[in-house]
């Protein structure tokens, strides 16, 4: 089952660093800059209503370069406050490839983009992770909440399926952006899974545990 969705060859940009979405999950984002919300204004013009999500990073030469990779979600919900904001939900459509950034007179940035090889991103689930042992998972995600004094409801995050669990861990956790990179680029939830895990264990490594006795 396919997601219903017509994906456009251009899409506005979204540059943010830190700000993870994936497919079928979901992103809140607070626009509040006249660049952005003239982008938001666009997009809910169009048929898809899709903003392109991705990482921009620093090139020597300082300008603000962007990731090839990064994930577009369709406006689902969006309100605005009394002094202009706008609260708005991203529900996670498909990643897709920059081919180009295009020229123009818009204040927010545009490419044109591919949606290729990104095909399972758009089915109704992720494959499984036959391999996830969410004991030892948990065991791990509980001692990295600990040293960051961070809370939890550990019934839910033990009850909850497989993906939305580290799709969500993946979103919310506070990783270098070069980190949410990796975990947005992993090709299947496997790997994305094994990506969140070692990124718990190198934070912890750095207090001197080992995670794994």
């Amino acid at each position: 089952m396919s997601c219903k969705v017509d994906l456009p060859d251009t899409i506005p940009i979204f540059p943010l660093p830190g700000a993870l979405l994936l497919p079928r999950a979901r992103l809140p984002l607070h626009i509040f800059e006249p660049r952005y919300l003239q982008m938001l204004e666009d997009s809910l013009k169009t048929p898809s209503r899709l903003i392109g999500m991705v990482q921009p990073f620093d090139t020597p030469n300082g300008d603000d370069a962007l990731h090839s990779i990064g994930c577009a979600g369709r406006v689902t919900q969006f309100s605005e406050t009394e002094d202009g904001r706008y609260m708005v939900t991203l529900a996670g459509v498909s990643r897709y490839r920059i081919k180009r950034e295009l020229d123009g007179f818009s204040p927010y940035r545009r490419c044109e983009v591919s949606w290729d090889g990104f095909e399972q991103d758009r089915t109704a689930h992720a494959v499984p992770d036959d391999t996830f042992c969410r004991d030892s998972f948990l065991k791990v995600l509980g001692r990295y909440f600990d040293t960051r004094d961070l809370s939890a409801d550990w019934d839910t995050l033990a009850e909850a399926d497989d993906e939305l669990l580290i799709n969500s861990l993946s979103m919310l956790l506070e990783f270098a952006p070069e980190d949410k990179q990796a975990l947005l680029e992993a090709p299947s939830l496997t790997t994305r899974r094994e990506t969140l895990v070692t990124l718990l264990e190198y934070a912890l490594r750095g207090g001197g545990e080992d995670l794994m006795q």
